[in-house]
C-alpha cells in the first residue's frame, strides 16, 4: 500500500511540474507574439506613411558609467588634497578635516587600550 501510494505521488508531482513547465512556455510565447505583433503594427504603420522602420534600441552608452565613476572618485580625491572638486556644491560649507580621509571628529578623546594575555 505503501508503494502504490508513493507511485502516486511522484506521479502527481511530475505531472504538476510538466504543467508548469508548460504554463511557462505558453506565457513566454504568448509575450513574444504581442511583441512581435507591436514590432509588425510598427513597420507596417511606418511603412504606411512613408517613413524609415526604426529598430527597437537600448540608448545606452557604456561610456556614462565609467564617467560617473570616474566623477565620484574625483571628488574624492580632490578632498583628500584639501581642494574643493569642480561642481561640489557642499565643499564650502564643509571643513577637509570633516570630509572622508580627513580626522574625525573626537578622535583626540580616544584612550589607548592596553593590551593583555590571551588565555
Amino acid at each position: 500500500m505503501n508503494e502504490i501510494v508513493a507511485g502516486v505521488l511522484r506521479f502527481v508531482l511530475r505531472l504538476v511540474v510538466v504543467v508548469m513547465g508548460v504554463v511557462l512556455f505558453l506565457s513566454l510565447l504568448a509575450a513574444v507574439m504581442v511583441l512581435a505583433l507591436v514590432w509588425s503594427l510598427r513597420a507596417g504603420w511606418a511603412r504606411l506613411t512613408g517613413r524609415p522602420v526604426t529598430p527597437w534600441v537600448m540608448r545606452m552608452d557604456p561610456r556614462t558609467g565609467f564617467s560617473a565613476a570616474f566623477r565620484s572618485s574625483e571628488r574624492w580625491s580632490a578632498a583628500r588634497r584639501g581642494t574643493p572638486a569642480a561642481g561640489d556644491a557642499s565643499a564650502d560649507q564643509e571643513a577637509p578635516a570633516a570630509r572622508r580621509g580627513g580626522v574625525l571628529p573626537g578622535a583626540a578623546d580616544v584612550q589607548d587600550v592596553e593590551a593583555r594575555d590571551v588565555r
